[in-house]
């Protein structure tokens, strides 16, 4: 769980940082890496349509498929997507090969991103040795129902992967209001009906401009087991850069199609013999 800084409108400065993590990551036996949305340029930057590169093509992507490569693990980060005369606040899965596994381009993107970002249009799950991943971005996760996420462990993901940027007023009060709540509240209930894991990992930071400008990102980066309870939150502030080797053991899915629906009465009758650990 890379939460490292992104600076707005500033690509290289944030490539080399993910680059880093992706090395630190290598160096703590990970065998993944989960980096923020939008980490090239920042989450509705202004910057956004001008800087955006194609993916696979561009520097961005191409720099972390290579730093995939190198260390030989899989990279999951958040990247600023330029498709044709369209740009789209996109998310990547890379092989330890440097391969692209899967794009996923978000769907459930806030009011304010939209003169950023055009409307995202996939949605998917890629079967890898450390299981069924699939990924969405941040405000996935709150789409109406728990849609998105929903969906991923309909389309029998183990493992979801999010790159987020959570953002809070520059006068945000920690320890009088907590942050991560809305999270948990989404988060937790898909993990535990589907028993998958879940982990959204944020950025650190101000945010310089764009519809958000003077609020900062503060991390809270969390791991959710297929209990659905939490079991690793990252440290809270927009200077709380860190990188933190957690250990998730995907399970077998217990069930498929409407087969769902029969396990979930039989948890409620008590009787489905299903040990979500």
């Amino acid at each position: 769980m890379a939460q490292m800084r992104v600076e707005g409108g500033r690509p290289a400065a944030n490539l080399a940082r993910a680059e880093a993590c992706i090395a630190e990551a290598a160096r703590g036996d990970a065998h993944a890496v989960l980096l923020p949305e939008a980490l090239d340029i920042g989450w509705t930057h202004p910057d956004a349509r001008r800087l955006a590169a194609p993916i696979p093509e561009g520097e961005p992507c191409r720099r972390l498929a290579e730093a995939a490569r190198r260390h030989r693990l899989h990279v999951v980060a958040g990247l600023t997507e330029r498709a044709g005369d369209r740009v789209f606040n996109a998310a990547v899965l890379l092989g330890p090969d440097g391969r692209l596994l899967l794009l996923h381009r978000k769907l459930n993107e806030l009011e304010i991103g939209h003169g950023c970002y055009d409307q995202g249009d996939r949605l998917g799950v890629v079967e890898t040795p450390l299981g069924v991943i699939g990924v969405m971005i941040c405000a996935d996760a709150f789409a109406p129902g728990q849609v998105v996420s929903r969906t991923l462990g309909l389309m029998g993901a183990e493992v979801i992967l999010s790159p987020c940027a959570w953002a809070v007023p520059a006068d945000h009060d920690q320890a009088r209001e907590p942050y991560g709540a809305l999270w948990r509240e989404n988060y937790g209930p898909v993990a535990r009906d589907f028993r998958l894991w879940i982990a959204g990992v944020s950025c650190v930071g101000p945010i310089p401009a764009g519809p958000w400008a003077g609020r900062k990102c503060i991390g809270c980066s969390l791991l959710v087991g297929p209990d659905g309870q939490p079991r690793h939150q990252a440290p809270y502030g927009e200077a709380a850069e860190v990188l933190e080797v957690v250990e998730v053991r995907p399970i077998p899915r217990p069930a498929r199609g409407d087969g769902w629906v029969r396990l979930w009465a039989g948890s409620r009758r008590g009787d489905a013999g299903v040990n979500p650990d």
